[in-house]
Order: C-alpha cells, then sequence, then structure tokens
C-alpha cells in the first residue's frame, strides 16, 4: 500500500502546478454525487476539464465512471453538487440539453439503427434539407467525408446491420463528431478496434486537442492512457482518488491507483508443456466471403491464438466451425470426424464458444442471472415437464462462488452486472456444457485489469485441466501474453505461426499486413 500512498502524494504535488498553467475550464464539476435510493454510486467527485487537454478517467468496473460521464452528458442528473460552464452553474434534464451547450458523447454501447443506412444514422433526427426535402446526395457525401477523417471505408449507402462491429464503432464517432463540440467524452472508443483502426482514432483524439477541444477519455486500456492523458483521474469505489498528471504514471502505478493495492504480474506465468495430441483438427476449411482453405490443430494443454487486423476474417471462421455460419471443410474433435450444423451440435460435440458480442449475443440481458448460466445446458435442469429450480439456483450459487462474479444480489438482471462480471458469466454458462475445447472472442474487451487478470488465471487454469483453448483476440500484448503460439489471419487465409521467441509485436504485425514472413527481410515472401 506504500506504493499506492507515495504515488497519490506525488501526483497531487504535480497537479497542483499544472493547474497554475490553465485557466477557464469548458466544464467544472463540483462535489458531483450521485445516489440510486439508498445506494450512493459517485461521490463528492470535482474537477476541471480544461480545453486543449485530454483527462483520462479511469477506474474498475464499478467504480463511477459511467455515472460520472451519464451525469455529464445529461443521462442523469446528480443528487448532489453542481456542473459549470462558462462561469454559469447549468443543469442538463436530458442529453439534448447537453449536446446544445457543445457537450457530445461517443458511447461504449452501439446505439445505432441496424435497418438504416450508414449516412441515415449519421444525420438521424437532424437531417439535411433542401427546398423542403430530405438532402439525401448532401448527407452521404458529407457522411463519406467524416467516415474517411476516421479512416473507415463503409459505404454511407451500406445498411448498419450489414457493416462491421468496428466500422459500427466508427460510424458512431463519426455521428459525434459532425456536432458543434466544446467537449467530447470517449466512453472505450477503441473497444472493438485493432492495430490501424485504434491509431487512427488516436490521431483523431490528439487532433481535437490540437483544435482547443476538451476530451474526456475513459478506458480500460492503460497503454492508451498512458500515450493520450494530460491528466488523469482515478476513481474507486464511487470515490476520487486523486487527479494526476499523466507523465507522471507508468501503467502500473495506474493499475496500483485503481484497485488500492499493489498487483501480481497481469499474465499467468507459463508452463512449458510437451507436444500433446490434437484436441480439436480442422482441414481445408473456408466461409463463403471470409475465410478459405484454413487447417490448424488445437492441442491438448494448450492456449492457441488467433491474430489478424479487423476483416481478416478470424470471427466469422468460428463463427463457421460452430455452425453459426454455412461452412466447408473438416473437423475432427480428439481425432474423430464431426459434422457440425448449429450451435447446438457444435456444444454437444464439446466445442464451447464465447461471443465477443457478449451484450447481443452471449446474454440476455433482461433476464435474471440463472436463466442466463443455464441456457446452453438446459437438459440438466429441464430433463421433464419442470424446471429443477433449486438446481439451477446452486449452479449460480457455485458459479458465482467459483469465477467471483461480484453482485448485490442472486437476482439481479444480467445487464445489472458490470462488463467484466458479465465476462465472468459468460465464461460459466459456456464451461457449464463441459466442453474440451473452448473458443474465446476477446476475452476481456471492456474489461479492466483486475478483471483481466482474473480472466488470463480461468483460462489457465482451463488448460492445466487438459482443456484446449482458443483465444481470439485484437490485443496483441494479451495474445503474446497467455498463449503458447499463434496464428496470423490476413485477408480470410493463414498467413503464418509464430512461437517462442517469435511471439513479438513486430512479427504477429508483419504478418497481419504484408506478405513478408519475419526474419524474411523485404524480400522473402511466403
Amino acid at each position: 500500500m506504500s506504493n499506492v500512498v507515495s504515488i497519490e502524494r506525488a501526483g497531487r504535488a504535480a497537479v497542483a502546478q499544472v493547474d497554475d498553467k490553465f485557466h477557464h475550464p469548458v466544464l467544472r464539476a463540483e462535489n458531483l454525487s450521485k445516489q440510486y435510493g439508498p445506494v450512493t454510486v459517485l461521490a463528492d467527485v470535482t474537477l476541471d476539464i480544461l480545453p486543449g487537454e485530454i483527462h483520462a478517467i479511469i477506474g474498475e468496473n464499478g467504480a463511477g465512471k459511467s455515472t460520472f460521464m451519464r451525469l455529464l452528458s445529461g443521462y442523469a442528473e446528480p443528487t448532489e453538487g453542481t456542473l459549470t460552464m462558462g462561469g454559469r452553474q447549468i443543469r442538463f434534464t436530458k442529453p439534448e440539453q447537453a449536446q446544445d451547450a457543445g457537450i457530445v458523447l461517443v458511447h461504449q454501447e452501439i446505439l445505432l439503427a441496424e435497418a438504416l443506412t450508414v449516412a441515415d444514422n449519421l444525420f438521424l433526427g437532424r437531417e439535411l434539407m433542401r427546398n423542403g426535402v430530405v438532402d439525401d446526395r448532401s448527407m452521404r457525401r458529407l457522411a463519406a467525408e467524416k467516415l474517411a477523417e476516421l479512416g473507415c471505408l463503409v459505404s454511407p449507402n451500406a445498411l448498419v446491420r450489414n457493416i462491421a462491429l468496428a466500422d459500427r464503432q466508427l460510424v458512431q464517432i463519426a455521428r459525434a463528431l459532425l456536432d458543434d463540440y466544446k467537449l467530447v467524452i470517449f466512453d472505450e472508443p477503441t473497444a472493438v478496434l485493432t492495430g490501424e483502426e485504434v491509431e487512427r482514432l488516436l490521431a483523431i483524439i490528439l487532433q481535437l486537442k490540437e483544435q482547443g477541444a476538451a476530451v474526456l477519455y475513459i478506458s480500460h486500456r492503460l497503454d492508451e492512457v498512458q500515450r493520450l492523458a494530460d491528466k488523469v483521474t482515478v476513481l474507486r469505489d464511487g470515490k476520487m482518488i486523486g487527479t494526476y498528471p499523466g507523465r507522471t504514471l507508468s501503467q502500473m502505478d495506474m493499475a496500483r491507483l485503481m484497485v488500492g493495492r499493489d498487483l501480481a504480474a497481469l499474465y499467468p506465468e507459463k508452463t512449458v508443456i510437451a507436444p500433446a495430441e490434437a484436441m480439436l483438427t480442422v482441414r481445408n476449411l473456408s466461409v463463403p466471403g471470409f475465410a478459405k482453405d484454413i487447417a490448424f490443430q488445437a492441442r491438448k494443454s494448450e492456449i492457441l491464438g488467433f491474430a489478424g487486423m479487423i476483416g481478416a476474417g478470424r470471427t466469422e471462421l468460428f463463427e463457421g466451425i460452430m455452425g453459426l455460419r454455412p461452412a466447408t471443410g473438416e473437423v475432427e474433435l480428439e481425432g474423430k470426424p464431426i459434422n457440425i450444423h448449429s450451435p447446438r451440435a457444435a456444444l454437444d460435440a464439446g466445442i464451447g464458444y464465447l461471443t465477443e458480442d457478449r451484450k447481443g449475443k452471449g446474454l440476455l440481458l433482461q433476464e435474471r442471472l440463472a436463466p442466463n448460466l443455464t441456457l446452453s445446458a438446459l437438459q440438466r435442469f429441464h430433463p421433464g415437464l419442470l424446471m429443477r429450480r433449486r438446481r439451477e439456483q446452486s449452479a449460480l450459487t457455485e458459479a458465482v462462488d467459483q469465477y467471483d462474479i461480484r453482485l448485490k444480489s442472486l437476482s439481479v438482471k444480467a445487464g445489472q452486472l458490470s462488463g467484466g462480471n458479465q465476462q465472468k458469466l459468460l465464461l460459466a454458462k459456456v464451461l457449464l456444457t463441459t466442453p474440451s475445447v473452448v473458443v474465446i472472442d476477446e476475452p476481456t474487451r471492456g474489461i479492466d485489469i483486475a478483471n483481466k487478470a482474473q480472466i488470463y488465471a480461468f483460462i489457465q487454469r482451463l488448460v492445466a485441466q487438459g482443456k484446449a483453448c482458443i483465444v481470439i483476440s485484437s490485443e496483441m500484448q494479451e495474445l503474446i501474453g497467455i498463449c503458447d503460439r499463434i496464428l496470423v489471419m490476413r485477408e480470410g487465409r493463414l498467413a503464418g505461426e509464430v512461437s517462442g521467441d517469435e511471439m513479438t509485436e513486430h512479427n504477429v504485425a508483419l504478418l497481419a499486413t504484408s506478405d513478408v514472413a519475419p526474419g524474411c527481410g523485404e524480400g522473402g515472401n511466403r
């Protein structure tokens, strides 16, 4: 704890000096608090958000970051405290008032109309008119220009339901930046982006800063916070721990302040395993439009990673293997051919799958925890006409304890859990079917650092039990930190494999973006 205390003291002294250099905050929050009934979720937060500055807000899930963001953007009203803009107190009772004041929010959740086009979504509710008629041509042109600034190449005419999750996030960001803004709030903006898309977005954020806008940046990716933030405010259990100059904090410093204690290593220590028999064998597998002629093996007691850029076909490949998409090819489990024509067939064969979209496809957010947990293993709890409620409740109690799912009551709905606890519930749901191969797509998306460490430990536990685990991730450091081997996909094909000392960001990026194999130089094409 002494390290945490010393960081806090040094940060407070340094930030006092930094504040002397700035004047006239875009927005000042003073003693901001929020209660829901008897529960206080945010208490006495005071900070200035300054023009031309990137101010990061960090904390564990449940620390109060989202509540603070909602208070600033008009989605909730404070129980106590004040907001001040331009020297006068303001109070927002709805988001439109915050937008009119120049505060725009880029949501973590994708809030787009899937049945409408990209251009229609950008201008929804604020359509451009010409001679009393909606000016579709101008909207499409402006939409294309704004998307190009973000490096998003989707057509303004494309239906949102037909574009990738990462492109939907970029569309949402483009929509926010169409407004006149003084303060732009980003809530986990890179959670569904990888590589080049992240770099483009970070460049846009730095450009907003140069233009004099204030930026509030909420993220679990501490490397991004370290790169961007002029100041870092840490929340813990709804309370403000302090505000620190970004340049004074390492990622481990931030992690210590967030959790209030020193953390052990983020990634579990790898154990050297002898070559083992294949649990899952895939040959000549193709998913029309997404993956072609894929062949690989996932071995017993190993963590096999899949890397690649957005659009490389990783997720679609495994959706094909799981029977979620049409696919051709051969799949064997422990040496025996299997015919997977549906997700249920995959589960029955012994393959579990954690989707990358836990809110949209993994969990029923409006349902209680018990039905969410037991849905994939329903026959165990519903063998006849009646549901075995006592058995179901016992399974939930065991899962909450085993996976450290933190909640106020067993009767809460899945949507009321934090992102990290939702992911643990989804993991428990899949493992309740006792699969021998577990596929996890984006295991720590939108999850704080303490929960990340737990998820990694759970994955390590799986392979220690003799299972094969396949991890698809957009975070190269995550794959390098936990995997025994990494297969890299590019444009729907396998570009290569790295393992051991070859597992570096450079080598993975090289395979993901070019025909040059690691260590081959410019003339060494594969």
